[in-house]
């Protein structure tokens, strides 16, 4: 499902990653880790093809990302569900057209556009919000819509950015029980977060970077 081969990325010729090497199988549930700035959403952003490496070699879903054009990348990225760390809501459209959005790309029906929608919001608990603008929500309610709106598709592929961050405790257990759930009907989730104690309270496979590099592939964390 992904492969990195010796990759690497600068900006301003300072390493954010270097030599980047992993392989993540098909229905595999990862959590990627480290402190801030070890380069954790700098290697999501080349995953989902929002930047290409400097140097090596990405695969991902059967993609080769370096040869990727124009409709290649929205091919790609239709196999990909995203969930960023700042939510990234379209702030004068409901919830219910902000999880819809990404389905209208595909040129599906009004109709089914609307009951998938509905569907994705119900398993987040938020079917009530449907017609809510994203400012009427809390910030862990907005993170729940774009989880529906990443889920909408059923994608081979979850790439979370700290999907967590604006949640309590319990609604951090649920939303990591949901996304095992997910896992176990196929999906491949990998997470990125810098939380240990989640990672402790969920285990496993986790790949741990600091600066820029993985220095331990192994389940679960370190004590």
């Amino acid at each position: 499902m992904i492969l990195l081969e010796d990759v690497a990325k600068f900006y301003n010729g300072r390493p954010a990653l270097r030599g980047i090497n992993a392989f993540v199988e098909r229905g595999e549930f990862v959590f990627l880790t480290g402190a801030s700035g070890a380069g954790k959403s700098t290697l999501l952003r080349i995953l989902y093809r929002a930047e290409l490496p400097d140097h090596g070699r990405v695969r991902v879903a059967g993609f080769d990302l370096a040869t990727l054009k124009g409709r290649d990348v929205a091919q790609f990225r239709q196999r990909l569900g995203v969930v960023f760390q700042d939510f990234k809501l379209l702030r004068r459209r409901t919830v219910g057209e902000n999880v819809s959005f990404v389905l209208s790309l595909l040129d599906v029906n009004e109709r089914e556009q609307q009951r998938l929608s509905y569907l994705a919001l119900k398993r987040l608990g938020l079917q009530h919000r449907i017609n809510a603008l994203p400012d009427e929500l809390s910030g862990g309610e907005q993170q729940r819509v774009a989880i529906a709106r990443a889920l909408v598709r059923q994608p081979e592929l979850i790439l979370a950015d700290e999907p967590t961050g604006n949640l309590d405790p319990e609604r951090s257990h649920e939303l990591m029980e949901f996304f095992k759930e997910i896992n176990y009907q196929g999906t491949t989730v990998l997470v990125a977060t810098h939380d240990r104690s989640l990672i402790a309270s969920h285990p496993a496979r986790t790949l741990t970077l600091e600066r820029g590099t993985v220095v331990r592939d192994a389940w679960g964390i370190e004590a």
